[in-house]
């Protein structure tokens, strides 16, 4: 059924039963009680937006990008790398400037342009808020910039997306189809929380992961930075965000993820994957990334925060970004449901996420693949797998930006 189609008969609905379809093709705001654990970073209430349709009972499930933090600067939200919404999200959320101006994703927005089979799906949006990539449940109190006046932050991640997947079940029931989905933090988010969600939504159909530029690297427990760069970055929020104590997200998957590795962080993904043979799980990425990449190691190396000039800065990034992207690949290439993608370069965003906006500029023209979006319908409809690694070695650099997107960017760098 194509675009024109569904939307065709979205509307003749709405025209013929105004009454019966009141709530239909809306974002309404969903907040959650406190008794749930659900939380923003800095204690005020976790909410989410639900937009449903009466067309058929499949689930796009969006968990938002924007940050990390384990000092007190970042978890404040400020900075370069400091964390989103600090101040907690606010009733009216989607139809703030953030998300307004494109920093969300064709998979939940019925009128994009860029055409994807989520668009006539039930559309769910999980803001994020708590600067722990939607994983952490810890109450941590930093004091390490302001120390008269410190940041009780609530690291409240899994409790916000437990409870959601929770409320989802209760009011929407089984879904046929499932995708989960996210960008930067929400794309780690999206898989950390992947199995938690799908055990309490039960799909009846096919269910799908589709993880942008929020890559859990492998990193070892007792591991020498020097040859697993990221364990400086997996040691620190171990601690802060409360994953191997009691309840945290590491305890979970004894019981829940088959395989899983509690000294290795980057097993969840392989670990998902013989879990579920059944799902599919597409995993992308830009290999010159110097958003994410920045968040794993900037604080940790002195030579790349204290670089003297961007070409410095860049070089000792990707010495430790391309060997711990390398080993990320070869670990999701040995599995036969698992999808990866990762173009080049885009002009956006320091190269940063595949799905903000809209996929133009995605392309791997070398392996005939046109855009992200024909990847995602393709692991969606479960196609041939697809693992395509793109160098700069064939590399095409004159992709296109989208007429849309160049005038977002344009806005944004107006804006500052």
């Amino acid at each position: 059924m194509n675009v024109w189609f569904r939307r065709s008969l979205a509307a003749l609905a709405l025209c013929a039963t105004p009454l019966a379809w009141a709530g239909y093709f809306q974002w309404d705001m969903v907040e959650l009680p406190p008794e749930s654990g659900a939380s923003c970073g800095d204690g005020s209430p976790y909410r989410f937006f639900v937009n449903r349709t009466p067309l058929n009972n499949h689930l796009a499930i969006v968990y938002e990008g924007g940050g990390a933090c384990w000092d007190q600067k970042a978890c404040l939200g400020e900075g370069r790398l400091g964390a989103t919404n600090p101040n907690g999200v606010p009733p009216d959320y989607m139809q703030s400037v953030n998300v307004a101006f494109g920093l969300v994703t064709p998979f939940n927005a019925r009128n994009s342009p860029q055409a994807v089979s989520t668009q006539s799906w039930n559309m769910v949006f999980l803001p994020y808020c708590t600067g722990d990539v939607h994983s952490g449940s810890k109450v941590t109190v930093y004091d390490d910039a302001y120390p008269d006046n410190p940041r009780v932050q609530h690291h409240a991640g899994q409790a916000n997306v437990r409870a959601a997947a929770q409320w989802l079940r209760d009011n929407l029931g089984q879904p046929g189809e499932l995708l989960l989905t996210g960008y930067s933090a929400g794309g780690v988010g999206s898989t950390t929380t992947y199995a938690m969600v799908r055990e309490t939504l039960q799909p009846t159909g096919r269910s799908t992961l589709l993880a942008d530029s929020g890559p859990l690297v492998p990193a070892p427990r007792g591991s020498a930075p020097e040859d697993f760069p990221a364990i400086k970055l997996h040691d620190t929020i171990r601690v802060v965000w409360g994953l191997d104590e009691p309840g945290g997200l590491i305890t979970q998957y004894a019981g829940l993820i088959d395989g899983f590795d509690p000294d290795n962080l980057g097993s969840v993904n392989v670990a998902l994957a013989r879990t579920y043979p059944q799902d599919r799980f597409g995993f992308m990425v830009f290999t010159r990334d110097t958003n994410f990449s920045a968040f794993s190691y900037e604080k940790f190396y002195t030579d790349i925060s204290d670089a003297p000039n961007p070409v410095a800065y860049r070089e000792a990034l990707f010495s430790r970004w391309w060997p711990d992207l390398d080993r990320w690949a070869a670990d999701l290439a040995t599995q036969p449901n698992v999808d990866l993608y990762v173009p080049y370069f885009r002009n956006f965003n320091q190269s940063h996420c595949l799905t903000i906006i809209d996929f133009s500029g995605t392309a791997i023209e070398w392996a005939g693949v046109d855009s992200f979006g024909t990847f995602a319908e393709n692991a969606m409809a479960r196609g041939p797998q697809v693992q395509l690694v793109e160098g700069q070695n064939n590399a095409d650099f004159t992709q296109p930006l989208s007429p849309f997107m160049r005038l977002v960017k344009l806005l944004l760098k107006v804006i500052g």
